[in-house]
């Protein structure tokens, strides 16, 4: 059963912020699933208009952390700065820290982490004029393509797409070799037991 990653997002999406991450996922192997507040499509926004639309999959209060692996959150000015306001939104951010799995943010989505106050303490990156905005929420802020910090995946802008999207690829490889680690462990203990057992 293929992993599945959860896109937020709404209306002034930075287009090739979740239709090319969205892609390469795809082509990987991963379910992707895009969840907004709005129903039917959404619009993204490209160089300065608005662009192609994206059929939102699931509503976002039908939506919860356990579903899934990971979770992607395309930038765009107007995008994340709608969703920081929506508490749904917030709390399935929240979750998916406490659960430990991958959160990846791109441009002007790590606005969403602050809201969620995620980023004290934790190495990020982002959009240039949100920077300010992470260093006063407690963030270390770096200027590079990728920031990894645990579970947290950041970048900076449509650029960094390759190399955010691997990263995010990577974190849930590791995830299943983590996964099938722990899977044999059991298995050694099952048949350390019923050796045991036979022993006696």
């Amino acid at each position: 059963m293929a992993k599945r990653v959860l896109i937020i997002a709404t209306d002034g999406f930075e287009q090739s912020e979740l239709i090319e991450p969205k892609k390469l996922l795809d082509v990987a192997g991963y379910e992707t699933v895009v969840a907004s507040p709005s129903s039917g499509k959404i619009k993204g926004w490209n160089h300065g208009e608005w662009g192609l639309s994206v059929t939102v999959d699931a509503d976002i209060e039908d939506v919860s952390e356990d579903e899934f692996h990971a979770l992607l959150l395309p930038g765009g000015q107007m995008n994340p700065d709608v969703l920081r306001m929506d508490q749904r939104v917030i709390e399935l951010i929240e979750d998916f820290d406490a659960a430990n799995k991958p959160i990846a943010a791109i441009c002007h989505a790590p606005w969403l982490l602050i809201e969620a106050e995620i980023v004290d303490g934790r190495t990020v990156t982002g959009w240039p004029s949100i920077l300010t905005d992470l260093e006063n929420a407690g963030a270390d802020v770096v200027d590079q393509e990728v920031a990894i910090d645990g579970n947290l995946i950041t970048s900076r802008k449509p650029e960094d797409i390759p190399a955010f999207t691997q990263a995010l690829i990577d974190a849930l490889e590791a995830a299943d070799d983590e996964e099938e680690l722990e899977e044999d462990n059991e298995e050694d203990e099952t048949d350390d037991h019923e050796a045991e057992e036979t022993e006696r």
